[in-house]
């Protein structure tokens, strides 16, 4: 589960893909990167693991679904906050946009994020929407505990849309692609906010 390369770091990132946490890595070689596995059981069993580990700052960063209008693939989600069965859990969000606009990313949207233990999809997206959700994820709700009191954020890259859902086999790739690039660039956003404190 761990993929340690730095002892007593400042920033814990934690990744439920293998290719998100190879993006990851890409773009912040310095930071100690946890690869989680997919879902709440994952999640949960990783943030006892991370809650234990010393680190002055916690993210989770990865893929997501996008519920809201006016998303595409490989746009940046910062979470305001993420949404879960136990409830709401606050994230830091402007120091975050502003570290990603200080790498020059554009393509930035904050709100809530909110965890789910399946895939959503048609209708149950719209639903998410009008709730004013920005998108989906399986993990960050599940992963939020590891933060144990330290600054936490949670940065997601749009992989999917209502329009182009990831049961579409061409869309996947396309918009993987375009997720994985978009994902190794906004990594280094994460360095940066851990520098100024969380």
């Amino acid at each position: 589960m761990a993929d340690v390369n730095a002892q007593n770091t400042r920033l814990l990132v934690i990744t439920p893909l293998r290719i998100e946490r190879a993006a990851v890595r890409r773009g912040l070689p310095e930071a100690l990167v946890l690869h989680s596995g997919i879902g709440a059981a994952r999640a949960r069993s990783t943030a006892l693991v991370a809650a234990r580990i010393p680190a002055d700052a916690v993210a989770v960063a990865g893929f997501c679904g996008a519920v809201a209008a006016g998303l595409h693939p490989g746009d940046v989600v910062v979470a305001s906050e993420v949404r879960g069965p136990a409830g709401v859990t606050r994230c830091a969000s402007g120091p975050v946009v502003a570290a990603l606009a200080a790498l020059g990313i554009e393509r930035i949207r904050v709100g809530p994020v909110v965890s789910f233990d399946h895939l959503v999809r048609g209708a149950e997206r719209r639903v998410l929407a009008g709730q004013g959700a920005l998108a989906v994820d399986m993990e960050s709700a599940w992963l939020a505990p590891a933060a144990g009191g330290r600054p936490f954020a949670v940065l997601r890259v749009v992989l999917d849309t209502p329009a182009r859902e990831i049961y579409r086999p061409l869309t996947t790739l396309a918009g993987g692609l375009a997720a994985r690039r978009a994902l190794r660039w906004a990594a280094p956003a994460l360095a940066l906010w851990a520098r100024q404190g969380g």
